[in-house]
């Protein structure tokens, strides 16, 4: 398997990867009688990988394959699940059929790229299904007529440490990818789930979104504002992909929740508030304390200060609000991000104990 060459990490396979493998070794065995150990398929950017069998079964007029997914060093929830797929032939003229077996999610709300009622197996895993097909009735002198059942092996629990349930993707995982890669660290998963979030939330009709950086913010915006649960959009560190989709796919509201740290970084202009990319910058919060008219006592104790916590304490204790400040230029920088477009941004700053201790309202 492929690696990084910056890093040294492993790539891996995302799970519409593995369930196009699936379906070639299935159809092909449905056609010839015998299951081809590894099989091979045809992915973007010209790559061929191979996969070995976990599960291999036929029977009369059907047949199923099932692969492990590898992430490589992803830390992909997924890793290790059984993706398998049941082939059965189809009606003259039907082409592919999809459906969701075990564990394999069904899309009960509108906004995603897939219509209410169909199972959670993304476009381009589609394609590269069909595409594949396609190609093993070519070679073996089949139809392409076929039904597609992807399961995955405890799909519906591994589902619940994921965002389906919000987006309204029930019973099970998504098949996923657009490369068929997964690249160690990407997140490319998540970002895709904060888009599909907005998708959700403006298929709903829902004026005002919140972007949290965790749980704890979560629950205090939905608390202060009354949020339904799909309005919440799971941002974590990536505040930029929040407010990259959001300038083209506009919300007339988006309030942005977290710590102090967090916000403190976003306010310094960072839009990966992950701690390996991004850090707490102590001469800006001195700075900001400084033009807001702190003792130089003051400048310097936050200046020297051991976390952003630190620096909001010394401040409060003061009389300052420096999570006013945050949350200030916090606004800004979402703000510039935005360029303009129609979304009026509050933020929210809150402590460890979900406390609110900082504010910016939205420009009236």
């Amino acid at each position: 398997m492929s690696r990084d060459g910056s890093s040294g990490l492993r790539h891996g396979w995302t799970t519409g990867a593995c369930a196009t493998a699936a379906t070639t070794a299935a159809y092909t065995a449905l056609l010839t009688g015998e299951f081809p150990d590894p099989v091979q398929i045809d992915l973007p950017n010209d790559r061929h990988p191979s996969f070995a069998l976990a599960r291999e079964s036929l029977g009369a007029g059907e047949a199923t394959a099932g692969i492990v997914k590898d992430a490589g060093d992803d830390p992909d929830v997924t890793h290790g699940a059984l993706v398998s797929a049941r082939v059965t032939l189809g009606p003259p003229g039907s082409g592919v059929v999809f459906r969701a077996g075990n564990g394999v999610g069904t899309v009960t709300k509108p906004g995603l790229p897939l219509p209410v009622g169909e199972p959670a197996i993304n476009p381009v895993p589609r394609r590269l299904m069909t595409g594949h097909v396609a190609a093993v009735a070519a070679r073996h002198g089949g139809t392409g007529d076929v039904v597609v059942e992807v399961s995955v092996a405890n799909g519906a629990e591994l589902a619940r440490k994921t965002w389906n349930p919000r987006l309204g993707i029930l019973g099970g995982l998504s098949i996923l990818g657009t490369t068929g890669v997964v690249v160690p660290y990407s997140c490319s998963s998540w970002i895709d789930s904060i888009r599909r979030g907005v998708d959700v939330a403006r298929a709903a009709g829902h004026p005002h979104v919140a972007g949290c950086t965790g749980s704890t913010s979560e629950k205090t915006v939905q608390q202060l504002y009354g949020l339904p649960d799909d309005a919440l959009l799971d941002m974590g560190d990536f505040a930029g992909a929040v407010l990259k989709y959001l300038r083209r796919h506009p919300v007339p509201r988006l309030t942005i929740a977290g710590g102090i740290g967090k916000l403190t970084k976003l306010a310094d202009g960072h839009l990966d508030l992950h701690s390996a990319r991004s850090q707490v910058s102590f001469p800006a919060l001195a700075g900001l304390v400084r033009d807001a008219g702190g003792a130089p006592g003051l400048v310097e104790g936050v200046l020297g200060a051991n976390t952003a916590l630190d620096a909001l304490q010394q401040c409060a204790a003061a009389g300052l609000p420096l999570g006013d400040l945050v949350a200030a230029g916090a606004r800004e920088t979402a703000a510039g991000v935005l360029r303009g477009a129609p979304v009026a941004v509050d933020v929210v700053v809150i402590d460890r104990a979900g406390t609110i201790v900082g504010r910016a309202p939205a420009p009236s």
